[in-house]
């Protein structure tokens, strides 16, 4: 009987091991994956700013800066758009990684009370022998 435990109880241990590397390996992905939106994110960012800042060096009477003024607000505007939208698609990433993990985690507790059930079960049929 004694035997029969330990066996389950490795089992359920290996079991438990394989779901937890496989969680840490889905919050990683995500992590790396949200990392790689912000990143094209400020990359974008960056380009466009520095474009238009180059521009703005290069201007050299009050006529180029008014022309300028209305392009640099709209690089403003698109970075905040850009900026919203990695937001909003990180916001997304994280909900389905989140989702996959409870199921994960759900599925792991339905398992181990099964197998709880079943060990209860055959030891209660066990002692009335």
């Amino acid at each position: 009987m004694s035997y029969q435990f330990n066996d389950q109880f490795s089992a359920y241990t290996h079991q438990f091991a394989a779901v937890a590397a496989r969680m840490n390996r889905l919050a990683l992905e995500n992590a790396e994956t949200m990392f790689g939106v912000q990143l094209r994110t400020l990359e974008k960012n960056v380009d466009a700013t520095t474009s238009f800042l180059g521009e703005l060096v290069e201007a050299r009477d009050l006529e180029s800066y008014k022309t300028l003024v209305p392009k640099g607000l709209q690089v403003a505007r698109d970075n905040a758009e850009r900026v919203a939208a990695a937001g909003q698609e990180v916001f997304g990433l994280t909900l389905k990684t989140s989702e996959v993990l409870g199921q994960l985690a759900k599925s792991q507790f339905e398992a181990a009370t099964e197998q709880a059930q079943a060990t209860v079960a055959k030891v209660a049929k066990a002692t009335k022998r």
